[in-house]
């Protein structure tokens, strides 16, 4: 029984990094310029409400997503689920230890930096309280698209 849970999590894990990798790969460049309190004209949907408040907070208006100066850059929508995970980290006291960043890859890949470490897919994190609030926060993007 425990095999099974342990590959069944396995090939869950293995879909979801499918899944996002995909959607980093497919992802459009968006023009990001001009600071807005409201949502701009090219935006069609608003982004997520953690991003909304990382941007606000930084006093960017509302953006696509939360980019701040010395942090790596993603594709848009990887941006706006590293949001929604750092909110999963800011309201959780275990996993405030961990400071995370994606970035692209020389491939196009995401990775994922947690401490300043790199690492190639999310069943390679540290953590598995981590792994699972990523995970987490991918499917919370989801459901909002």
């Amino acid at each position: 029984m425990n095999t099974f849970i342990l590959v069944a999590g396995g090939v869950m894990i293995l879909i979801s990094l499918g899944l996002l990798a995909f959607m980093f790969i497919k992802s459009n460049q968006v023009d990001l310029t001009g600071e807005t309190d409201g949502k701009p004209e090219w935006m069609h949907a608003m982004p997520p409400e953690e991003t909304v408040a990382a941007t606000l907070e930084d006093g960017e208006g509302i953006t696509l997503f939360d980019h701040d100066e010395g942090e790596k850059l993603a594709a848009p929508f990887a941006e706006q689920i590293e949001d929604v995970l750092r909110a999963k980290i800011a309201s959780d006291p275990y996993l405030k230890s961990f400071d995370i960043d994606f970035g692209t890859s020389a491939d196009g890949g995401l990775e994922i930096w947690v401490n300043g470490v790199k690492y190639d897919g999310v069943a390679n994190l540290p953590d598995e309280h981590l792994k699972q609030a990523f995970l987490e926060a991918v499917k919370e993007w989801n459901s909002r698209k």
